[in-house]
């Protein structure tokens, strides 16, 4: 699987990525791959989705989705998916609220997620502001 993911086709990054019995370590080298806006969407999301992405390769992803965000791309789904992961704090996610690239869709997507975590948030707060989010 490590010798896969350098391989030059995002296919293959892809379906590495959904493999339930990919190491973490696969995982981390498969979030610096890169081809196309909608490949890269697209493994950051299947990344992000994977149980076998930890801590580690999770903050990895929600780095690199803030990035993309602030570049004008929309890796949503990636990152309405980190929204659900455990593994990351509420603090941590909520700071995506704050990037210019988050449509008011995705905004309400991630507040949504995160009330499905336990956290209140203060819907009239300023949108573009990153929030305080208390967890319950």
């Amino acid at each position: 699987m490590r010798e896969l993911a350098t391989s030059p086709y995002p296919f293959v990054w892809q379906a590495l990525a959904t493999r339930p019995d990919v190491p973490a370590d696969v995982l981390g080298a498969l979030v610096h791959q890169s081809d196309s806006e909608w490949n890269d969407n697209r493994l950051l999301a299947l990344i992000a989705r994977n149980d076998q992405a930890n801590r580690s390769v999770l903050l990895s992803v929600l780095e690199r989705v803030q990035r993309l965000l602030a570049a004008g791309e929309r890796p949503y789904a990636a990152g309405l998916r980190l929204a659900s992961r455990s593994e990351l704090t509420v603090d941590e996610v909520s700071a995506m609220l704050a990037s210019p690239g988050a449509s008011r869709r995705f905004r309400a997507g991630l507040r949504a997620s995160l009330a499905k975590r336990g956290a209140l948030i203060d819907e009239g707060a300023d949108r573009s502001a990153p929030s305080r989010v208390p967890v319950l």
